[in-house]
């Protein structure tokens, strides 16, 4: 449990990418200048071997990189079939590019609510979403723990659609025995710099095991092509970049290790934090190996506790304070509030945390002592925590 005093004069970042590409950096050096030398800037050697590399960490067959997590979730889409007017199934509660995803492919975002114990689309939920027009299922991983797989894909296998992962969020993660990636038809990740396994730049992957689909999706994201130009299909340009390829080589041999330590330190975070204030933190399905893209919290007032962080030059997130359908860009799905009562309260009361590879202790203890100082101050205002935990 928190103290509520201690040191609070130590500044703590939300991120810092600084201590992962220290040891990097010039290992990275050279491999840039090697690269500016061959002036293969575009599908370098460099592109296919970290698709074999990042193929076989997931445990599937093919990997194609892409320029962006939303690339790689659109074009996954479309390579699994979908067509204009296919509903898709979607979480309330994951950033918008997954329902921007199902939109720029031409499909039908359909809501469905998540689990309070892992914020992930809810099985039952889920299927009570599909209608005749479903194509396809697109559970997210959120924060770095992966949805209830073997339901939804039984879900999908007794109902006849498919199943696409948003796995962005979610390199390495494991459930049930099964490696985020390796589940659906196909998986989208994101390499987005913050990420668990981030580039220097936007990037991503859809991973899979259908050769067919891994086809489609290659020739979608090269302006359609079978070869230089034989378009076969109208298509993108979506190719993940040479040098953002060779920055994803360096990085993935350690990326367990780094996601050790993001498990070490929301460990941390749990002995340190439970019992204060109203706090509600993560939990762990059963089954499950979360990777700790995010330390999310709840609380009644998130901005308060956020803002007193903040004024302790402690870096804090909201991840995602407005469900999909509370969007003014996804207004028009015709959702009112409380459709989706799991997703709206997360929403509400969501915090994220400072948590990242090259955190120290002391800083990991500051934030905890920053959270316990914050609650002691409310509980000297006459604040109370209820007989339900929320604040009265």
């Amino acid at each position: 449990m928190a103290s509520g005093g201690g040191n609070h004069t130590m500044s703590v970042p939300f991120l810092d990418l600084a201590p992962a590409h220290a040891g990097l950096r010039e290992r990275l050096v050279d491999d840039f200048g090697a690269l500016i030398d061959t002036g293969a800037f575009a599908n370098g050697p460099a592109v296919a071997e970290f698709e074999q590399a990042f193929a076989t960490y997931c445990g599937v067959t093919r990997c194609l990189g892409m320029s962006s997590g939303l690339d790689a979730l659109r074009l996954g889409l479309l390579a699994a079939g979908l067509e204009p007017g296919d509903e898709v199934v979607v979480p309330a509660m994951t950033f918008v590019a997954t329902a921007e995803a199902v939109t720029q492919a031409g499909g039908v975002p359909v809501l469905a609510d998540v689990s309070d114990e892992d914020y992930n689309l809810e099985p039952g939920s889920a299927a009570a979403a599909l209608t005749r027009r479903t194509r396809l299922i697109l559970p997210v991983h959120l924060y770095g723990q992966m949805a209830d797989m073997v339901s939804l894909t039984t879900i999908a296998e007794r109902t006849g659609v498919g199943v696409v992962e948003d796995a962005c969020q979610a390199q390495g993660a494991v459930r049930d025995g099964r490696r985020a990636g390796a589940s659906g038809l196909a998986s989208a990740f994101s390499f987005y710099p913050g990420k668990n396994l981030g580039a220097m730049g936007d990037a991503g992957a859809l991973v899979t095991n259908d050769a067919e689909l891994a086809d489609r999706a290659r020739m979608l994201r090269e302006h359609g092509q079978r070869a230089k130009y034989e378009h076969a299909l109208e298509g993108y340009t979506a190719r993940l970049d040479t040098i953002q390829a060779l920055v994803l080589l360096r990085k993935l041999p350690l990326l367990d290790e780094w996601n050790a330590r993001r498990a070490e330190l929301a460990r941390a975070y749990g002995e340190l934090l439970e019992g204060v204030g109203d706090l509600i933190l993560p939990r762990t399905a059963r089954g499950s190996e979360p990777v700790w893209h995010l330390y999310v919290i709840r609380t009644e007032d998130p901005a308060g506790l956020g803002a007193f962080l903040g004024e302790r030059g402690i870096g804090t997130g909201r991840h995602y304070p407005t469900p999909i359908h509370l969007t003014e860009a996804y207004r028009h799905l015709g959702y009112g509030e409380g459709a989706f009562p799991v997703a709206e309260r997360i929403g509400a009361q969501c915090l994220s945390l400072p948590i990242f590879p090259g955190m120290s202790a002391a800083q990991l203890e500051t934030v905890a002592d920053a959270v316990g100082a914050y609650f002691a101050q409310r509980g000297s205002l006459g604040l109370s925590r209820s007989a339900t935990g929320a604040v009265a």
